[in-house]
């Protein structure tokens, strides 16, 4: 009885320390890139940790498609946490990031420019709609780190579809290859 306890409560232990996280600095175990399995960066190039502060990891989102992508988006145009998705039942497509260099940033709130997205399978471009009392439906002020700004695209005839790639342009700005994404969770069927 005494060994069934005793495994009984240190499973409970190790329970609570893996959901309590990680017990361990982030820095514990080998220093040296190459035991760790990965390859060290090339002399001279700067990593992430390196440019942004080591505090400041990128949010990387299903929308972008790769870490590269992620580390692009947040050094040249100052914003991470990007998400395209589908909603108002597929009608409009919403383009959403979040803001940390808001001097890079700026170009995308300019309402003196004209966002698109373009579908990359028909090369269509949706727009951003003009109502009469709103306006553009867009965010126009001058960006603030931290904080999450957001347009919205019409998706006539909802060509548009969650997984559907998408390349945002809104003046010298450019996204590529970004994912449209689901606005809530996938039914069933469709999980891999």
């Amino acid at each position: 009885m005494h060994k069934t306890l005793v495994r009984l409560v240190g499973g409970l232990a190790l329970a609570g320390c893996v959901a309590s996280g990680p017990a361990f600095p982030a820095n514990f175990g080998p220093q040296d890139p190459a035991q760790q399995g990965r390859s060290a960066p090339p002399a001279g190039v700067k990593t992430a940790a390196a440019v942004d502060g080591a505090a400041a990891a990128p949010v990387i989102a299903n929308s972008v498609t790769s870490v590269r992508q992620g580390l692009m988006l947040r050094r040249r145009w100052g914003i991470d946490d990007v998400h395209v998705r589908s909603t108002a039942s597929g009608s409009v497509v919403r383009f959403s990031y979040r803001v940390v260099d808001a001097a890079k940033a700026r170009i995308l709130n300019d309402k003196n420019t004209n966002p698109y997205l373009i579908v990359n399978k028909t090369g269509a471009k949706l727009e951003v709609p003009t109502t009469e009392k709103i306006g553009k439906l867009r965010q126009t002020s001058t960006p603030e780190d931290g904080r999450e700004y957001w347009m919205v695209f019409t998706n006539v005839g909802r060509a548009l579809k969650p997984g559907d790639h998408v390349d945002i342009v809104i003046g010298g700005f450019r996204a590529d290859e970004l994912v449209v994404e689901s606005a809530g969770p996938m039914p069933r069927s469709e999980k891999p």
